[in-house]
């Protein structure tokens, strides 16, 4: 069994490699191409068909770029196609998660305090709603709304929104963001596996034909590759998501997740308008700013400690007035042995745990006081562990952790968890 464990370890990494490698070869070559595209010179005499061109230079050589708006009088000899980027970093992730979320659904994807899920119900909900997603995101691009690209990037946007809250209502914090990257990434891959690349095959098929292609192809394909440009900061923002819980963990993290997607228009609204000539609208880091403060603030904003408690109400070492008693270790030390220890010691006694997770132990005294500000981050302040709450800590746990780490001295804390930012 332990060599099985290993096994699927690797297997974890190694797509996670892959999806980190094949993201960057798609992100890399969608960013030139709008960038290229937005950056066009109109010229007289430019060849028939032709609507721009574009000298660049790079490694040392000159590059003359044009670009036909919806095609050359003659086929090429030779076409480059830049699809596989985006299916090998689609089908990678959906690889990665089925190695995570599904075959790790009792820590990472199931939370039955918030829906009692058995693993075949949590796997069809996880893997179904990608596949709807994707048809009400395309029927909404085929309707009239076509038509009205800003009103129909709202309603983008209201239906990222809708499906953050819907899966923070059904699976763990984590699992929530993680599948909310998902759901965007698959609208972005069925855009080039299922529209772009199937229409660009019609216009080269006319070609081939002799037949003048439809331009309606180009109109088509330009709309869904700039919902893909925008789409892009945000899902790389939810892929890392997971290893920070102040961010799936917080109360509030389906509103962080739909902040953030208006973070990714921001930028993208600023390089945009450059690579169009069109001048440098700092505003948008203005606004891109206040957005990650308010994401900030709502990220400590109630810790799931209970309503009624409040920081200012705990007696510390430094503060012998309050009417608060102060936590021994030994009851510190008891709750972290029942709710934690199982996986963070050195021999891990929960399923398909090999290793204290972080290679953090919580074993002795000393263990325990050196990672107090890990313990407090991840169970006061958010609710990241124990992972779906597995070993079942309690609210009154929580608060018992949070008078304890109160009462250690500030000098000890490290800056983004002292307990004046949660006051």
């Amino acid at each position: 069994m332990l060599e099985i464990a290993i096994i699927w370890d690797w297997l974890a990494f190694a797509f996670r490699w892959l999806h980190v490698i094949t993201a960057i070869a798609w992100i890399g070559s969608s960013f030139y191409f709008i960038a290229l595209d937005l950056g066009l010179h109109k010229r007289p005499n430019l060849p028939e068909g032709v609507s721009g061109e574009e000298w660049q230079v790079h490694g040392g050589g000159f590059y003359h770029i044009q670009k036909y708006q919806v095609a050359p009088p003659n086929l090429p000899t030779q076409l480059t196609w830049f699809k596989w980027e985006s299916y090998s970093t689609w089908l990678s992730g959906f690889a990665l998660m089925a190695i995570m979320y599904w075959s790790g659904a009792e820590l990472y994807l199931i939370d039955r305090s918030k829906m009692d899920l058995e693993l075949w119900q949590a796997i069809l909900i996880s893997g179904g709603s990608l596949a709807i997603g994707w048809v009400i995101y395309d029927l909404l691009c085929k309707s009239r709304l076509g038509q009205r690209p800003i009103t129909l990037m709202l309603l983008l946007f209201i239906l990222l929104v809708v499906m953050s809250w819907g899966y923070d209502q059904i699976f763990t914090g984590r699992a929530a963001l993680l599948h909310i990257g998902a759901f965007t990434a698959t609208i972005m891959t069925a855009n080039v596996f299922l529209i772009i690349i199937p229409n660009q095959k019609i216009v080269v098929a006319d070609l081939k034909q002799g037949k003048k292609p439809n331009p309606e192809f180009g109109r088509i394909g330009k709309l869904r590759s700039t919902h893909n440009n925008y789409l892009t900061l945000p899902v790389i923002f939810l892929m890392l998501s997971n290893h920070y819980p102040l961010a799936f963990a917080s109360e509030y993290n389906w509103i962080i997740c739909s902040l953030i997607f208006l973070m990714g228009v921001t930028i993208r609204h600023y390089f945009n308008t450059i690579h169009a000539r069109k001048g440098h609208p700092n505003w948008t880091w203005a606004v891109t700013a206040m957005i990650f403060i308010a994401i900030m603030w709502l990220s400590a904003l109630k810790p799931p400690i209970g309503d009624d408690f409040e920081l200012s109400n705990t007696r510390t070492a430094d503060d012998p007035t309050s009417h608060v008693e102060l936590v021994g270790f030994d009851e510190v030390d008891e709750i972290i042995q029942i709710r934690c220890a199982a996986c963070h010691n050195r021999q891990p006694v929960w399923d398909q745990i090999l290793w204290a997770p972080k290679t953090v132990l919580l074993e002795t005294e000393q263990q325990i006081i050196d990672n107090a500000d890990r313990i407090f981050l991840h169970s006061v302040m958010t609710t990241s562990m124990p992972p779906s709450n597995a070993t079942f800590m309690t609210v009154e746990e929580r608060q018992t952790l949070m008078q304890w780490y109160a009462q250690i001295p500030q000098s000890q804390k490290l800056p983004f968890v002292r307990r004046q930012s949660v006051q």
